[in-house]
């Protein structure tokens, strides 16, 4: 956690735009940042100043500003930390998008990594356990509404054990697996086995993802040969053939 604190809140935000405008467009200026964060360009400038002396950034007056290695790996967390917790309020909490947003940037720069490692945990619980899943979240949406009538468990067991049956008790070696690459965008499934030891491996191993693991395809360019994905809490652009060594079972 010691990167994680060298930074406060305020520069922690600029360092997350920066990586968005990065992202999209390779570098950015400090015009883009401060269109990203809509603050004046003195205020940006001090930031900017402040992000390169702390090695964080590459800046220059006038000049593109690019991530250092360190940049871009604090940069990646703080990323993280975001999408998680967005993630956590709209799909377990039942949050309104906006104001999960909004939740999300003030409590990203505050969570540790042992509390956002057990948040996403618990989604990925929710996902596999039959008990839980999309009907389980959905009753506790409608108790939230105060739509739910309490006596509704008989049914509700009925429904999971269906579940297990189903799923073949999550068993990895049962049931139909497939690679990552023939997955759609917003599909999802279990990683079963990562083939090889090369590009693909690595950027799982740096996002903490393995065997076991929840991987979701967020979007497929147009061309077929990259897929954007998304595994505990981290993005990663997956070359096709590196996808392929990826097999999940689809749950």
């Amino acid at each position: 956690m010691s990167q994680i604190e060298e930074l406060s809140a305020s520069l922690e935000d600029y360092l997350e735009a920066i990586y968005h405008v990065v992202s999209e467009k390779q570098a950015a200026r400090a015009k883009d940042i401060a269109k990203k964060t809509g603050v004046n360009s003195s205020s940006v400038t001090g930031a900017l100043r402040a992000l390169a002396e702390k090695g964080y950034i590459n800046y220059a007056p006038y000049d593109l500003i690019t991530l250092t290695p360190k940049g871009q790996k604090h940069a990646r967390d703080v990323v993280r930390r975001h999408e998680a917790l967005k993630d956590f309020f709209i799909r377990v909490l039942f949050i309104e998008p906006m104001e999960a947003e909004e939740t999300a940037c003030k409590m990203e720069h505050t969570v540790s990594r042992s509390v956002l490692d057990r948040i996403i945990s618990l989604m990925e619980f929710i996902d596999l356990c039959p008990r839980a899943g999309t009907e389980w979240l959905g009753q506790f949406a409608a108790r939230c509404e105060k739509e739910s009538p309490l006596d509704e468990c008989k049914g509700c067991l009925e429904q999971c054990i269906g579940g297990l049956r189903d799923l073949g008790g999550l068993d990895p070696d049962s049931g139909v697996t497939q690679s990552l690459s023939s997955l759609g965008s917003g599909e999802r499934g279990l990683i079963v086995k990562i083939a090889g030891k090369g590009n693909v491996a690595r950027q799982l191993k740096e996002s903490g993802a393995d065997v076991g693991n929840i991987i979701e395809v967020e979007a497929v360019d147009d061309s077929g040969e990259v897929i954007r994905a998304k595994v505990m809490g981290y993005h990663l652009d997956l070359r096709k053939e590196d996808a392929e060594k990826v097999v999940v079972k689809m749950f």
